[in-house]
């Protein structure tokens, strides 16, 4: 889960050394210079030691007249002291752990459909009662009763103890080959950071477009398509490489999150980074974690797609560059920057990389092993190598040469995280297909559409629309494909759809939508937790966004898959 990607993150510095000078250091075009004296200056916060003491007022001062202030008794001893009250005792709670409410409203979500809804003759009762329990698992994970691994982990127990599940069966997806390559992707990211690989190569584009604003957003977007297919997590990418590169070129142009000022630079920078995000992890299968899962869900289908890395490239390649080209232009539009020139940006990425010095032996090693691993992910299905056994390889490389050292790997948390509650939801999805479920769903779904006499184009325009705007009501994009993938992909190829196309078109979609909100991807998190876009920009950007990119996808996609024959 990418979400929880970057708080493991080891990020080094990467500052561009921008000092505050007294001239303008960007010259605009609509004529805004900079001046250091605009930038908001931090207030002096009281001391705590004033806040803890005051003096007492001219009423509280000894009065030999006034009236005492407690009885006087025969032995003149002052009288004891009132009881001080107690503190209030908190109320006692059932579930300390849990959040109450969406605990209850999770757990009821199953309980109703086991002994509430009637089971159809189609189902066996071990098929709906694990259709019971996965609905609760899900309807955990978009309220959150816990955190993710912890509720996936309640689902699991719940399977076993119900006896509808044996253990070897609910935990055989642990020993899936994709979620393992999933996790070593997160090793990689790692790698990527702790070198500092990543940090070069962006600012080496930063040196080579940044003289406007528009060609640093491009600078930006192209080193993310370079660094994408060998980094597979968009939330290290966006947190460990790209957001401190942007925030050090804003802070410079005087553009300061939370403030007015954001505009200037900072909030065009990173809405086109995070939206071109969507579109470079489509373009690569091995650049997010969620597409290796969209593969090996539609192998359970039966949806075989030979040589997967070169046919996933060659699909996305159009669609996906011709997106790439015209988001910044877009954005540049309808979230324009203050500031059009950045003629000083080139210079200060040269000062980075005099700073950073030669590249070092780890960043070649990185580079090299990171080239071996993408050749043979690429022409591995010909010789026999499996994409997992490649991943292994490379993180063997980088561990036995001091890239990496297993502390590295062991404080990488959100890997374990995902590989516990990653694999329950495949085992659990992969049981619903095995018992028939997802089956009699797709038929369901597949015998409407007919009512209406849809051909199989409408039929996938409707089920992908449907599959895409379901993404308001997940956090998590692997957490939305463990969830509705199969389904959806059922239904398409019941409808009529080509099985390579409808899960490929699903597998697109699946990146697409996490820049649709500030909480529908790890990257989301990270580039509006930088403080530069305003909540209502973030969802009005990500649905126009959202529109364009079905525009461009469906008319420039549907016109080029029919000439690769997939359909």
């Amino acid at each position: 889960m990418e979400s929880l990607a970057l708080h493991s993150l080891s990020t080094p510095s990467t500052t561009f050394l921008l000092h505050r000078r007294p001239q303008p250091i960007f010259r605009s075009q609509s004529s805004l210079p900079f001046h250091p004296s605009s930038r908001s200056t931090p207030s002096i916060k009281s001391s705590p030691i004033s806040q803890s003491f005051s003096f007492p007022s001219k009423a509280s001062t000894f009065n030999p007249f006034s009236k005492p202030h407690f009885p006087i008794h025969a032995n003149s001893s002052p009288p004891p002291p009132p009881p001080s009250p107690s503190p209030p005792q908190p109320l006692p709670t059932i579930l300390q752990g849990a959040k109450p409410i969406p605990f209850l409203i999770s757990i009821s979500i199953g309980l109703i459909v086991r002994f509430f809804v009637p089971k159809p003759v189609e189902v066996t009762a071990q098929a709906w009662q694990l259709l019971s329990i996965f609905l609760s698992t899900i309807a955990g994970l978009v309220l959150s009763p816990l955190p993710v691994g912890a509720w996936a982990f309640l689902g699991l127990t719940t399977s076993v103890v119900t006896k509808t599940l044996s253990f070897t069966a609910a935990f055989s997806a642990f020993t899936n080959e994709v979620i393992w390559l999933i996790v070593i992707s997160f090793f990689f990211a790692r790698g990527f950071v702790k070198t500092g690989l990543g940090d070069r190569i962006a600012t080496y584009f930063v040196k080579w477009m940044g003289k406007s604003t528009l060609g640093l957003s491009y600078g930006l977007v192209f080193s993310e398509v370079l660094i994408a297919p060998a980094m597979p997590s968009t939330t290290a990418r966006a947190g460990g490489v790209f957001l401190p590169i942007i925030k050090s070129l804003a802070l410079s142009a005087g553009s300061e999150p939370n403030s007015p000022t954001s505009k200037r630079l900072g909030s065009f920078l990173v809405q086109n980074q995070f939206q071109c995000a969507a579109n470079s992890s489509a373009l690569f299968l091995t650049a997010a974690a969620q597409n290796l899962l969209c593969i090996k869900l539609a192998e359970e289908l039966g949806v075989i797609i030979t040589s997967p890395w070169v046919t996933w490239f060659k699909a996305a390649s159009l669609p996906a560059f011709v997106c790439l080209l015209a988001t910044p232009l877009i954005l540049y539009k309808i979230c324009p920057p203050e500031i059009k020139d950045t003629p000083e940006a080139p210079a200060m990425a040269t000062k980075k990389l005099e700073n950073m010095g030669p590249v070092t032996t780890n960043e070649w090693i990185m580079v090299s092993t990171m080239l071996f691993a993408v050749s043979l992910w690429i022409f591995g299905d010909a010789i026999g190598i499996a994409s997992a056994v490649t991943a292994m390889v490379g993180l063997s490389i980088l561990l036995v040469t001091g890239v990496l050292d297993w502390q590295d790997c062991l404080n990488e948390k959100s890997a374990w995280d995902t590989l516990a509650w990653f694999a329950i939801l495949v085992g659990m999805a992969s049981q619903l297909t095995n018992l028939g479920i997802v089956s009699w769903m797709s038929d369901c779904v597949a015998n409407s559409l007919q009512t209406f006499s849809l051909s199989w184009p409408a039929s996938l325009a409707v089920l992908q629309s449907a599959y895409f705007f379901i993404h308001y009501l997940f956090a998590s994009q692997t957490g939305h494909v463990g969830a509705l993938f199969s389904a959806f992909l059922a239904m398409q190829r019941a409808a009529g759809v080509p099985g390579v196309l409808a899960a490929l078109a699903l597998g697109y979609n699946t990146n697409l939508f996490g820049a649709i909100s500030h909480y529908s991807s790890g990257q989301a998190a990270v580039y509006y937790g930088a403080g530069y876009v305003e909540l209502p920009d973030i969802f009005r950007t990500g649905f126009i966004m959202a529109v364009i990119n079905a525009i461009i996808w469906g008319g420039v996609g549907s016109v080029w898959w029919k000439f690769l024959g997939l359909y």
